[in-house]
């Protein structure tokens, strides 16, 4: 089932009773989305749902209505009627708060039970009774077996973000919550992808399941999107470099930027920070407290940066993100969707940059194709870009300054100047000094090098066993040195894989790459003599044919 073009256009005609009317119109809201459209008159009527549509659609209200109309005005016993089943913490809070938004009018008592925070506050809630728990799948289980949350009373289970839940490993907590509740229960599985366990869930606990599929919306001709998707093809030497000069020119109000591991979080918010942005860490190598400590900072604005790993923002929603960077190709589209579907929510506008080394191009081409969505390859900014983008700020700085008045004081300085130099040489040197103390002095001098594409020709004929293959390149600029790669024609080393892995690797211009020697057993590789310790670093962490070999400058 995919969104009618015709139907319903507003909450009135959806049947939801008039409290919820009520409280939907003081919000704001004026239409239901797609899927809140598709969603809402099924699930009143008592249907179970599939429903596979992106983050940031509109699920939490295609839910959490239909759940609120069922309250009875009548006593309410303690135990819910509905448990909500999330993946983490930060959007049991979001799906809870926005829960009892709804349901304000109706007196709904909503309880968030999540790990972090102290059990006590949590069983005294329960005792008081509740009528929607939205819970972790784990913290849930908690209760369970303590005999503080029986699931006897509940007529609906919400799985909001299954395949998340799914990736985090709570299949197994999920099968004990369902098999917990009555069988008589209405059942909504909510997911922005549907991998094959998501789908054997659905089938095992779904009762002929209304199925809503909200596709990625088509642009209208001319009309721009609201998640513009770039990337940028980044040698892995210069990528810390290139993320840098990228927000410098971007200027996000706020950014979550994606890395893989623990360590590489740690390091790129170090060098963040060393560039003069506001960055935090977040991963799972962190406690709880750090964890609130960190978001807070982030929710307030004091921190404009936030560097994570996948689960640790996982269920993390922040208003005014504007960018969303992926420091590595994400190599499962599903995560691709999940990670820009941060941005452009809500009509906002929002920006996805993604920075791919040579060898992952194939990935972003893999992820077009999959999501039908082009991602448009841009260059690095260069030196001059920069320049360009910093005059710019400092002239905006500068023309504020002028709109917002208050200037009479500095009157007597122009004026004592201006009788000693031109005033045009005054106003250059303000604008310098205003520029320089804006951060803006120009330190990023170097051009970060185009991404050497692997040669795909066969330099010549291969020699016959017992010489040499050689491959005069271009001297390089400078001082240049060789270095020893032991693997030669024995396993098939040719010149294209030498520069190749140089370029890939160590991120060396193709054209800063000199005579290339290639013997039985063993290469020689001239490289610019201030690249060689670094390009020795870059080739000994990787393979070159399947071969780790050894890498050291050449030995007289």
């Amino acid at each position: 089932m995919t969104p009618e073009t015709e139907g319903p256009v507003g909450f009135t005609e959806l049947g939801l009773r008039p409290e919820l009317l009520r409280v939907l119109s003081e919000l704001g809201y004026e239409e239901p989305t797609p899927i809140q459209r598709e969603s809402i008159p099924p699930l009143l009527n008592g249907r179970d749902l599939l429903g596979q549509a992106a983050t940031g659609t509109g699920k939490t209200a295609a839910f959490a209505l239909p759940l609120l109309q069922r309250l009875t005005r009548a006593e309410r016993g303690t135990g819910p009627t509905a448990l909500v089943l999330v993946p983490t913490r930060e959007l049991a809070m979001q799906v809870s708060e926005a829960v009892h938004k709804y349901g304000r009018d109706l007196g709904a008592r909503v309880v968030p039970i999540y790990g972090g925070q102290p059990i006590g506050r949590q069983l005294q809630a329960l005792a008081r009774g509740v009528d929607i728990v939205v819970a972790t799948p784990g913290r849930a289980i908690d209760h369970i077996r303590r005999g503080t949350l029986a699931l006897d009373t509940v007529e609906a289970v919400v799985l909001d973000e299954a395949d998340e839940m799914f990736d985090m490993g709570f299949a197994e907590d999920i099968e004990l919550i369902l098999e917990a509740t009555p069988s008589t229960r209405q059942t909504v599985l909510f997911s922005a992808t549907m991998p094959s366990r998501v789908s054997a869930v659905a089938k095992r606990h779904l009762r002929d399941p209304i199925r809503i599929h909200i596709k990625a919306m088509h642009l209208a001709a001319g009309e721009s999107p609201l998640v513009q998707q770039r990337a940028y093809i980044v040698p892995r030497a210069y990528k810390a470099a290139a993320l840098g000069r990228i927000l410098d020119v971007e200027s996000p109000t706020a950014a979550i930027v994606f890395c893989r591991t623990r360590t590489e979080v740690d390091q790129l918010t170090e060098t963040l920070n060393g560039r003069g942005y506001r960055a935090e860490a977040l991963h799972g190598g962190m406690n709880q407290e750090q964890r609130d400590r960190v978001m807070t900072r982030v929710r307030s604005t004091t921190t404009e940066l936030l560097v994570a790993t996948d689960v640790a923002a996982r269920g993390l929603d922040i208003d005014h993100l504007s960018h969303v960077v992926n420091y590595d190709v994400p190599s499962a589209p599903d995560s691709y969707v999940h990670r820009i579907g941060r941005v452009g929510r809500a009509g906002r506008e929002g920006v996805a940059i993604t920075l791919a080394e040579p060898r992952e191009h194939r990935l972003l081409q893999n992820i077009e194709r999959i999501t039908n969505q082009r991602i448009s390859i841009e260059k690095v900014p260069t030196v001059a870009d920069l320049h360009a983008r910093r005059m710019e700020l400092t002239r905006a700085t500068l023309r504020e300054s002028i709109i917002g008045g208050d200037l009479e004081r500095y009157r007597a300085i122009v004026e004592s100047l201006s009788d000693e130099f031109d005033l045009v040489q005054v106003a250059l040197a303000a604008i310098k000094l205003a520029h320089e103390a804006d951060g803006a002095v120009e330190e990023d001098q170097n051009e970060i090098p185009d991404a050497a594409p692997r040669p795909s020709r066969d330099d010549g004929p291969r020699p016959r066993a017992g010489r040499r293959e050689e491959r005069q390149g271009r001297a390089p600029a400078g001082g240049t040195t060789r270095i020893y790669i032991g693997a030669g024609r024995s396993v098939g080393i040719r010149p294209q894989d030498l520069v190749g892995a140089i370029a890939n690797e160590a991120g060396v211009n193709g054209r800063q790459i000199g005579a290339i020697e290639i013997a039985e057993r063993f290469s020689l590789v001239e490289v610019p003599e201030e690249s060689a310790d670094h390009v020795i670093r870059s080739l000994k962490g990787t393979t070159i044919k399947g071969k780790k070999p050894t890498v050291r400058r050449e030995r007289f």
